[in-house]
């Protein structure tokens, strides 16, 4: 049996589709690190952690997005996304993500105690992960 040629990938929001493609490559951001599929891959099922989640096509190259947390399933010929929240590249607004990640930051430094951290953190993952996915794609 021959090994499919491409992935169809699939994203989806609680907002609704995100992303529907054929792919040569995923990069996805599990919950312990960074995995990669390509087409043939074994099936597995992931838990998504923060970060951006690449993908490449022969004729475009990479192309990325921002996943914050769900699930990936990969199986031979596909790669299925339910993300908590996803955005494309052009759907961000980079002076929103760099205000966001001041704030993150200046919540992280009032921080006394342990109380609230956690959530701060997220807050700063996300506006950095938004910042670097944009910039990337728009070649800043």
């Amino acid at each position: 049996m021959a090994l499919p040629a491409k992935l169809a990938l699939e994203i989806v929001t609680p907002e609704g589709l995100l992303l529907r493609d054929e792919v040569e490559e995923v990069i996805a951001p599990g919950e312990q690190g960074y995995f990669g599929v390509r087409p043939g891959h074994t099936p597995l099922m992931a838990t998504l952690g923060m970060g951006e989640l690449s993908y490449r096509k022969k004729e475009t190259g990479w192309q990325r997005l921002t996943c914050f947390s769900g699930w990936c399933e990969v199986l031979p010929d596909r790669v299925n996304v339910l993300a908590d929240i996803g955005e494309r590249a052009e759907d961000i607004d980079l002076g929103r993500a760099e205000q966001a990640m001041k704030r993150a930051t200046e919540r992280m430094k009032a921080i006394r105690d342990e109380a609230g951290y956690g959530d701060a953190h997220a807050a700063y993952v996300r506006a950095v992960t938004r910042l670097a996915v944009a910039r990337k794609e728009r070649g800043a």
